[in-house]
């Protein structure tokens, strides 16, 4: 049959789950940490060509460790960005024991209250912390059912998940591309709703349509860095030069070079990571994981205004001087670090009081 009308744009999906090869973690210290660097610095440099958010299942499931939500405007970025990742030394020892492979295509049936329904051709990850996925397939009798019946069931369907508002749904199609004919991934801060939802659709008309909807993943959104320090070994802080403590209690980080008027940095001191950021000339340092959801807060906005950040994750915001709460949904505040320059490099310590605090100014 012919197509008829302009084309779609679509976008193509790929959830990609990898597997550690446990002789990794007897690899030599100095060796992980370099792998993790060097696979990190592979992803971002396609962040230019696709949408990638990292997921980790560690402690989660035993078969596989990470997920790469990859979403991109066509296969070859796809194929770029794995046989890229094949090349490191980290990728040398990962398998992939599950890929899914979809399109976005806009649903074949009429859902008059649904106000997203326009935007389904295009992927747009929320800040969930968690996101459930598994692929999907109807049984044969689902498609000789009239259409008016489907979408009956398909509207039952989504008065259920209207009852669910904090999840939220994104369905892609497989057809013809990969095994299953779609795949479904649910984005939610509550594992609980996501499990009260399920248990409610088992009981829905359309549910004695369903062939299969296994495996089923759980997964934790992460920073791409934290992400890879859950697979063990040596942290990717131990690929950075050693930056010893002085006698000062102070430690070398960076450079005033790397952090420009307006720029934001991750580093690490004694094994944490810690966020620089350059406002208007002063530089302020504090503990780079959002005590919320651990989004990393060096990735965040800057208001120069407040003097503040906000996490890219929940929207937090967190005082660039004090370390406090400015709005939640965070509770706890960040430690924050003092700040000394010399020449053109910054130094760090851990911040024992008020007064310590004073930020530095870059001149």
């Amino acid at each position: 049959m012919a197509a008829t009308g302009s084309p779609e744009h679509r976008q193509v999906v790929r959830y990609a789950f990898y597997k550690l090869d446990p002789a990794w973690r007897r690899l030599p210290p100095e060796r992980q940490a370099a792998g993790k660097v060097e696979f990190a610095e592979t992803i971002e440099r396609f962040h230019g060509r696709l949408l990638l958010r990292p997921y980790g299942l560690v402690g989660i499931r035993g078969d596989c460790d990470v997920l790469l939500w990859q979403v991109a405007e066509d296969l070859d970025a796809l194929v770029e960005l794995q046989t890229a990742l094949n090349r490191t030394d980290l990728g040398a020892y990962l398998s992939i024991p599950y890929s899914y492979l979809a399109m976005t295509r806009r649903s074949i049936y009429e859902f008059s209250q649904d106000p997203v329904r326009d935007q389904r051709l295009v992927i747009r990850p929320s800040a969930a912390k968690y996101l459930f996925v598994y692929p999907f397939i109807k049984t044969r009798s689902w498609y000789a059912l009239p259409k008016t019946e489907r979408q009956r069931m398909m509207d039952e369907h989504v008065r259920v998940g209207r009852k669910y508002p904090t999840i939220r749904l994104n369905t892609t199609y497989s057809y013809g591309l990969d095994d299953q004919e779609f795949v479904v991934a649910f984005e939610g801060d509550q594992p609980a709703e996501f499990l009260d939802l399920v248990m409610e659709l088992r009981e829905s008309e359309a549910s004695a349509y369903t062939l299969r909807d296994t495996p089923t993943f759980t997964c934790v959104q992460m920073g791409l860095w934290e992400l890879l320090d859950t697979l063990g070994g040596a942290g990717a802080s131990r690929a950075e030069p050693r930056r010893p403590v002085r006698d000062d209690g102070f430690t070398p980080v960076a450079t005033l070079a790397e952090l420009p008027a307006g720029a934001s940095k991750r580093v690490y001191a004694a094994n944490d990571a810690v966020a620089l950021f350059n406002v208007g000339g002063t530089v302020y340092a504090i503990a780079n994981r959002c005590t919320h959801a651990r989004a990393s807060l060096s990735d965040g906005a800057v208001d120069p205004g407040r003097c503040a950040v906000t996490c890219p994750w929940h929207a937090g915001v967190f005082s660039l001087e004090t370390g406090q709460v400015l709005s939640g949904p965070p509770v706890l505040p960040v430690p924050t670090y003092r700040v000394k320059l010399e020449g053109g490099a910054i130094l760090i310590a851990p911040a024992a009081t008020a007064e310590a605090r004073e930020p530095t100014v870059a001149r």
